[in-house]
């Protein structure tokens, strides 16, 4: 599995609802809401044999609500 960090920033007033909606979809393993320039921090596995750009816009990508995402690959864990 690879670790994958995705930051969503989500149009006004939506944040709760585009959170919601990621947790019915049981795609994370973390979801945070952050200050900044992102409203959301996600956290997610994503299998070794998927691409990592299909899963994530074929599992998150098509919430309404979102504007834009960040995301950020990891290689090792210290």
């Amino acid at each position: 599995m690879k670790c994958v960090f995705v930051q969503i920033r989500c149009k006004p007033g939506t944040g709760y609802k585009v959170a919601d909606e990621i947790c019915k979809r049981e795609v994370h393993s973390e979801l945070y809401s952050t200050s900044g320039d992102y409203d959301l921090l996600m956290k997610l596995y994503v299998p070794d044999d998927d691409d990592i750009g299909m899963f994530i816009n074929e599992n998150v990508l098509d919430i309404e609500g979102i504007e834009r995402t960040y995301t950020t690959l990891t290689f090792n864990t210290f």
